[in-house]
């Protein structure tokens, strides 16, 4: 067994005593939803954005680091455990959780914050900084999933297709059916589409228990993004050029296709980017080397 699956065991038993160790959670409402949250240390903000089937619970080996030097904040997004399971919205999408996302920092006077971003997340700290730049001191980008973008890069246009067929839609019909069979055709997809870097595909039914009881605990964001009208965010490629931002991009060496594709793409358009390969990581690069990220994390934001 290659070291990504290892990680995902290893991850569910972090996940497991995390949870016990982890900062009572607090409770702040904006824009109709609520957002539990967890904060430690002080100074300049760190806020902390998970990705999709994930919350709060998934930064928790990052708190106590990052707190040291300044002040961490990891919340989870209005469809994430332990938020309140409400109906829906029809149009919800990643604009949605940045303009959350923004009402937070607001509220907490978090601003201008340093904004680190895994997939979903990232897609969100993006559209924060280009909707809201006064509120964003520097992001940190762990492969948005920019999507709609692979249909005008060249090769691009079969990885969307194969991600549509592979993910997304049966994705989709499962939802119709429980939020168990949605989740359960979005990992197995994505182990089809080499997820987790190895030649052992991943599937929902050997995840660690703890592990896949975590995702289910988040299936309503991705069954709320499937059924929306509005399930991938306009951000076009000429308004990522007007972000200021300083951003660092982290990739996974043995990351998705279309990840890579898609991070290529953000380092040429950014103005101030940077990037970072990290090797032998996949789209899970900050389980897998939580240290590696951290410091390559640490080493940009004392630039910033």
């Amino acid at each position: 067994m290659k070291r990504s699956m290892i990680c995902l065991v290893l991850w569910a038993v972090v996940f497991a005593q995390g949870a016990v160790a982890q900062t009572a959670t607090k409770k702040i409402g904006v824009n109709g939803a609520e957002l539990h949250y967890v904060d430690q240390g002080k100074g300049v903000a760190v806020i902390f954005v998970h990705g999709g089937l994930d919350d709060y619970r998934v930064w928790q080996a990052q708190m106590g680091p990052f707190s040291e030097r300044y002040r961490a904040v990891a919340y989870s997004r209005r469809y994430n455990y332990p938020n309140a399971r409400v109906t829906p919205r029809k149009d919800y999408s990643a604009s949605v959780d940045a303009d959350d996302l923004a009402a937070l920092i607001r509220k907490l006077k978090l601003g201008p914050a340093h904004i680190v971003g895994v997939s979903f997340g990232a897609y969100v700290a993006l559209l924060l900084a280009e909707r809201h730049p006064e509120l964003v001191r520097s992001l940190v980008l762990s492969e948005a999933p920019l999507l709609p973008w692979l249909n005008d890069i060249p090769s691009g246009k079969p990885v969307f297709t194969e991600f549509m067929t592979k993910v997304w839609e049966p994705a989709t019909r499962g939802f119709v059916v429980s939020d168990e069979a949605g989740v359960k055709a979005a990992v197995d997809g994505f182990g089809e589409l080499g997820y987790s870097g190895t030649d052992q595909k991943m599937t929902f039914a050997t995840l660690p228990p703890e592990f896949r009881n975590s995702v289910l605990d988040n299936a309503l964001e991705w069954r709320a993004l499937t059924m929306s009208k509005e399930q991938f965010s306009a951000l076009s490629p000429e308004t990522v050029k007007r972000i200021k931002t300083p951003t660092l991009l982290l990739s996974g060496e043995r990351s998705m296709k279309l990840a890579a594709m898609i991070d290529s793409q953000l380092e040429k358009l950014l103005p101030h980017a940077e990037r970072t390969i990290l090797a032998g990581a996949t789209h899970e690069m900050w389980n897998e080397y939580p240290g590696e990220c951290r410091s390559a994390a640490m080493g940009f934001l004392a630039k910033h």
